[in-house]
């Protein structure tokens, strides 16, 4: 991922941006960055349902909670050992229907479809990027597509399923167009 920036005008990512998961990959590139004295940042989001977020802003290692993400694979129950706090310089917690709504942003703008966790990432993408651009920040920013979107075509994809599922996925879809079209972020009120 590294390797891949040394041509771009910001070699140095001023941020990388990657869902919670198993903790696993943010911890391997949290590592990274501070072994290679990078200045970078790491951002970990972490989607509805899902402990990782809330154990770190408790600081507590013990959390659980009961019901699940409909993120499939990332949101988690209880903090995964693989998950390092110490490494993460900022933690996003993201709402579900935020997810799929950059989900499926992301994936009609690349003509291909891209997975929630994708979404994910994507949506914490866009929330630093308008951050940066609130203080005239510049840099280049990281985040990975992590999954095929093939699979949700009767779930994440079917507006049926989504408001089944109470996910109004129609105001963030606005946010986060209206962001790319115009640099411009407001806040949706969930």
């Amino acid at each position: 991922m590294f390797g891949q920036m040394r041509l771009e005008p910001h070699p140095v990512p001023s941020w990388v941006v990657m869902r919670a998961g198993t903790g696993g990959t943010s911890a391997t590139i949290g590592r990274y960055i501070r072994y290679r004295h990078l200045d970078t940042k790491l951002c970990v989001v972490d989607v509805e349902n899902s402990v990782f977020y809330d154990s770190v802003a408790a600081g507590r290692d013990d959390l659980a909670i009961d019901q699940g993400s409909l993120i499939e694979g990332i949101g988690r129950p209880r903090l995964e050992p693989s998950f390092i706090p110490t490494v993460v310089d900022h933690m996003l917690k993201v709402p579900d229907a935020a997810s799929l709504a950059a989900m499926r942003v992301l994936s009609a703008r690349l003509r291909r479809r891209v997975g929630g966790s994708s979404g994910t990432n994507f949506y914490g993408l866009c929330w630093i990027a308008a951050r940066m651009l609130a203080v005239g920040e510049s840099g280049s920013l990281v985040t990975l597509i992590c999954d095929s979107g093939e699979l949700y075509a009767n779930t994440y994809f079917n507006d049926t399923w989504t408001k089944a599922h109470g996910l109004d996925i129609a105001p963030f879809v606005d946010q986060i167009d209206m962001f790319l079209n115009t640099g411009n972020w407001a806040e949706v009120r969930a």
